[in-house]
């Protein structure tokens, strides 16, 4: 954990994976606090900015993260933490992934 780059305010973004089918869930903040949770727990934990504390990934929703790989990129400023995906989604709005609305699309596809 040493090796890795918190930001200023002491944070690091982390990418949320799913471990079967490798789509990204969502991107959220941790800090070390919240990424020794994580790694204690088994389950995703994160730094709110917005709330100002520290919140476990389906504490309210029910829809948990349970960790099975975190990798850290070539910069060492960004986690990848793949995880299987418990309940019906990773997004607050009830979609399975936060990434579901499209900027641009290939029109050939």
């Amino acid at each position: 954990m040493d090796k890795l780059k918190f930001d200023e305010k002491g944070l690091i973004p982390a990418i949320i994976q799913d471990v079967n089918n490798n789509d990204v869930l969502m991107m959220a903040y941790m800090d070390r606090k919240a990424l020794e949770m994580t790694i204690e727990t088994g389950f995703t934990h994160f730094w709110s900015r917005s709330r100002k504390k520290y919140w476990k990934k389906g504490e309210t929703s029910g829809n948990f993260q349970e960790v099975k790989e975190i990798l850290y990129d070539c910069d060492e400023d960004t986690l990848l933490v793949r995880v299987i995906q418990h309940g019906s989604g990773a997004c607050h709005t009830g979609e399975r992934t936060c990434f579901y609305r499209i900027l641009l699309q290939d029109k050939e596809e």
